[in-house]
């Protein structure tokens, strides 16, 4: 069964970081899919942000990258590359500063890049002939167009560690988001702390990273990913199973005012990737290991769970929700699972697998 859904952008790995696709992908909408094709050749795009008609596309690799295009006509036409300041880039958003964001999780830095200076860039090189496209129109590495570093902005999140040896053992920066409060908030899985910063981008586009202030979670958290609800902020504890809600007090921290484990029983090898939350409170979390998409309740200030079930494959890395269904990117099974939303928000079983390699993240278009 094919149900109607809208075009798909898919982050994944490829074969440099052991997975099976080959840059990102493309799934056209309607209920008439023809499958996944190949849109950029990119080495680990595994995280996507698209503003109007550009796509920003990480590359998590050691002294990783970021590539931006414009789609037109399902297509994607290479516009510039940038250094992302660090190791393993996996996470990239359009922030209202004018500046690209980007976590490095291996070297726990933060990087912002101006968008005015790169387009602009990009557009002087463009307009002399200086680039060399590939005849086949699909970008790859004949055609890389690196922004200069005065349009680059990079922050060392301060020392910080976890009692989970193996994962905390230094910062690791894993998502960013805007606050409510015009300043940007990173999710630092290393240290258990969300470190908050004010990004800036000069009128001449040279962009700059002020730190402010480091609000500290329980030990063993491992924040991952958050969002925002009703001016509280929602975080995945990817170490602890947990998600965590939280509130500015009066001198400005943000401090804890629930935490609600998603599953019984000991943690394990349970690891929880992405979170969002709707206008009605309902809080979606995908859990990893258990293979589940977990449902809770914050509408009335509190943080209650609902259900949860089957997220229709192995390793939920990302989804995406869109008008009655959530959307899995199932890294292991090398697909996106579509899962019909029940009135309570929880899903039901899948009723399509789309086949794309390795999939860690989903933009619906």
């Amino acid at each position: 069964m094919s149900v109607d859904l809208p075009t798909l952008l898919v982050g994944s790995y490829t074969a440099t970081g052991g997975g099976n696709a080959t840059g990102v992908s493309l799934v056209d909408g309607g209920a008439a899919r023809a499958g996944a094709r190949t849109v950029a050749v990119l080495d680990d795009p595994s995280f996507l942000a698209v503003s109007g008609d550009r796509v920003y596309a990480v590359s998590e690799t050691n002294d990783g990258g970021v590539s931006a295009f414009r789609l037109q006509n399902g297509a994607l036409e290479h516009l510039w590359d940038a250094s992302a300041g660090g190791d393993a880039p996996c996470h990239v958003r359009v922030d209202p500063s004018g500046a690209l964001v980007v976590t490095n999780y291996v070297s726990g830095t933060v990087t912002a890049i101006s968008l005015a200076a790169a387009e602009s860039f990009s557009a002087s090189v463009l307009a002399s002939d200086g680039v060399v496209l590939p005849a086949d129109g699909v970008h790859g590495r004949t055609d890389r167009l690196a922004v200069p570093a005065s349009a680059i902005a990079v922050a060392t999140l301060p020392a910080g560690t976890g009692p989970v040896q193996d994962r905390q053992d230094a910062p690791h920066a894993h998502q960013s988001v805007a606050t409510p409060d015009g300043t940007v908030l990173v999710a630092d899985l290393g240290g258990d702390a969300l470190h908050e910063f004010r990004v800036t981008v000069s009128a001449d586009g040279v962009p700059t990273i002020e730190p402010l202030r480091v609000h500290q979670v329980a030990a063993g958290v491992g924040p991952r990913h958050l969002a925002w609800y009703a001016g509280d902020l929602f975080v995945a504890g990817e170490l602890d199973g947990a998600v965590h809600r939280l509130r500015r007090d009066e001198s400005g921290s943000l401090v804890t005012i629930a935490s609600t484990p998603t599953f019984e029983g000991a943690v394990g090898e349970s690891l929880l990737s992405h979170i969002e939350v709707d206008d009605a409170g309902l809080v979606t979390v995908a859990v990893r290991g258990r293979d589940r998409i977990v449902v809770l309740d914050a509408a009335d200030g509190g943080l209650a769970l609902i259900g949860s079930a089957s997220c229709g494959g192995a390793w939920p890395r990302h989804f995406a929700r869109v008008p009655g269904y959530v959307l899995v990117a199932n890294e292991r099974s090398d697909a996106i699972a579509v899962l019909p939303v029940g009135a309570d928000g929880v899903p039901g079983e899948a009723v399509e697998q789309i086949a794309v390699g390795t999939p860690t993240c989903i933009v619906p278009l």
